[in-house]
């Protein structure tokens, strides 16, 4: 008989309340909860290392931090931890597992990207550079691995509304805006936060629905190299294949921020009205079944 174990790891066993809760009945069975933390070599070591034979068929690296705000506001410290924990942090899990994945000619890369590894967004200009060299790294990895015959997936959420999506949004809030100026500041607050809650509302999904996506493409025989999970939000990542200038997504944003900002409102509400319906349909389909 064949057994799936999956290995939950965090950074800090203490804050596993909620994991544990959820594991339930699993928990010790066909799920074990590791430490590991992505920006530290020795912690990915000792985690695989306390693997049977270090064996990680499927390797799904989420992990990640966000960062929003002008770049004149932000210390290049700051920007070098999203960095090291956003694509460093896969690149020292993958110097790890690749070897064996590569030794036994058998294994599966699953990366959580995002569409703002395909497309940037204003105020997410360090953010979406992490996930850029993601995107590169893996479509770099990817010829590669398919010499061994492994895959690499890269999985492409648009907005989640997760409580990783609050904390960089309270974070944001307390930005100083002191060293920005006066129309840069007046951008940050009184357009991008002030729209924030509404886009996440209309086009966000939510972690479970990330989930299944997930679970979809790494149980299927020929899994896609890019899959984004959010049709809504798939229009706007096609503008950018759309031209190979490069012009027409730019000026669209800039359009839709600063010259029909009630265009661009009144198309998120329509989004939003879709999303109900389909939605009310879906849990009254749900209910005929019952």
């Amino acid at each position: 008989m064949y057994f799936v174990i999956v290995y939950a790891t965090m950074r800090n066993l203490s804050k596993g309340e909620a994991l544990v809760e959820a594991a339930g009945r699993t928990l010790g069975r066909t799920l074990e909860i590791k430490q590991l933390d992505v920006c530290d070599e020795n912690s990915i070591k000792e985690c695989v290392d306390s693997l049977p034979e270090r064996r990680v068929d499927i390797l799904i690296s989420n992990a990640g931090m966000g960062m929003i705000g002008p770049i004149e506001c932000q210390s290049i410290d700051e920007m070098k931890t999203v960095m090291d924990t956003n694509f460093f942090g896969l690149v020292r899990l993958l110097k790890e597992v690749l070897p064996d994945m590569k030794r036994r000619k058998k294994g599966h890369i699953v990366v959580i990207s995002s569409v703002m590894g395909i497309q940037g967004i204003l105020f997410n200009d360090v953010y979406a550079a992490s996930k850029f060299a993601v995107e590169g790294f893996c479509e770099s990895l990817a010829v590669q691995a398919l010499r061994f015959n492994l895959n690499i997936s890269l999985i492409e959420p648009g907005p989640v509304i997760t409580e990783f999506e609050r904390k960089v949004y309270e974070e944001g809030l307390k930005t100083d805006l002191s060293k920005a100026d006066k129309v840069t500041a007046d951008m940050f607050t009184n357009i991008y936060l002030k729209n924030y809650k509404q886009i996440f509302e209309t086009l966000g999904q939510s972690s479970e629905d990330v989930a299944e996506h997930t679970h979809k493409i790494i149980t299927m025989d020929n899994p896609p190299f890019r899959h984004q999970t959010n049709t809504l939000y798939t229009p706007m990542t096609t503008l950018k294949y759309a031209d190979p200038n490069g012009d027409l997504p730019i000026d669209t944003f800039y359009k839709m921020v600063f010259e029909h900002d009630k265009v661009f409102n009144a198309s998120l509400n329509f989004l939003k009205l879709l999303r109900w319906r389909s939605r009310k349909s879906f849990t009254m389909e749900k209910d005929k079944s019952n």
